[in-house]
């Protein structure tokens, strides 16, 4: 008896002692996935956070965008930096509620155009009032932001063919419903030759839900009070977006993934124990996909047929 209790003790010390390691586990000390930030010239990550925590929308709860922004910081500033040394005429598609528009209207030369939807009773231009801090004073200030209002999946875009030297198409791939090959046709129509595009999404194969699913946990997006554009409706990964992007005529300039928020992966698998398995895509493991791929020449026209299926077989390839 005395040596079953002390093999059980010994059992318990070693279970808790495992316990506390996994709990410990840092997933940015175990893989490489937090780039370092692009930030502009002469600013301080902490200066640039307080500048985006004053944007807010006036008909916006405060503390949705409060959240919003402390959560989501470091994607606005990874986007951010897909633009530097651009300039000309630029689109943002998906500018609500705005946090990448400041960055941009402060920190860089591009003039810029908007885009929103937010449902169907809506004017094709809608006015919304900003108030933010200017960086520079401190004071509070109030700006009219006009953007132009459609659904990029049903509606043609409102833009002149090789319009704009700059797209952005950030957080809205994911939850498309129907045809994203047709959006990225329109947006490459819009874009002027060796145009830039930016894209942004979530990464499906994030080092998150790679733990979930050894843990036994959904992996998938829950529905939506806002409808079905309200939640993510399909998600990629690295591969396919670069996949997507060159059967449509794109060239990858810079392809890279980079966790956002706190990452809770340690929660569902030891990340340790993981690490051999993943160490040969370790740098695909980042919760948001950023890309920056330049307009290079005329695209495929049919449906990849690694995205698409129950079509007629004349519209895959």
């Amino acid at each position: 008896m005395q040596n079953l209790a002390l093999n059980l003790r010994q059992i318990l010390s070693k279970t808790k002692r495992k316990l506390r390691e996994t709990l410990a586990e840092s997933p940015e000390d175990i893989f490489p996935l937090c780039p370092p930030l692009p930030l502009p010239p002469g600013v301080s990550e902490e200066q640039l956070f307080q500048f985006l925590k004053t944007v807010l929308v006036s008909d916006a709860p405060p503390e949705e965008m409060a959240n919003y922004c402390t959560q989501d910081f470091r994607r606005f500033v990874y986007t951010y930096g897909l633009t530097q040394n651009l300039s000309g005429e630029c689109l943002e598609l998906g500018a609500n509620p705005y946090f990448t528009t400041f960055l941009l209207r402060e920190f860089t030369p591009l003039k810029l155009t908007l885009a929103n939807y937010f449902g169907q009773d809506f004017d094709s231009v809608i006015t919304q009032t900003v108030n933010f801090d200017d960086f520079q004073s401190k004071q509070l200030e109030s700006v009219q932001l006009e953007s132009y209002h459609f659904n990029i999946e049903e509606d043609p875009f409102p833009f002149s063919d090789q319009q704009f030297d700059v797209v952005l198409f950030c957080e809205i791939i994911e939850h498309l419903l129907l045809d994203p090959a047709s959006v990225l046709h329109e947006i490459k129509r819009i874009l002027k030759p060796n145009g830039t595009l930016i894209l942004t999404t979530p990464n499906v194969s994030r080092l998150e839900n790679v733990a979930k699913m050894i843990g036994g946990a959904n992996i998938y997006d829950p529905y939506s009070g806002y409808g079905p554009y309200g939640r993510h409706n399909r998600e990629y990964n690295k591969h396919e977006l670069y996949l997507l992007l060159t059967y449509l005529g794109f060239e990858i300039d810079s392809l890279f993934t980079a966790d956002v928020h706190q990452n809770n992966a340690g929660s569902y698998a030891s990340l340790s124990q993981l690490k051999p398995f993943l160490k040969a895509r370790e740098n695909d493991l980042g919760q948001y996909i950023f890309v920056r791929a330049k307009n290079a020449k005329e695209g495929h026209t049919k449906k990849p047929s690694f995205l698409y299926r129950s079509y007629p077989p004349e519209e895959l390839e």
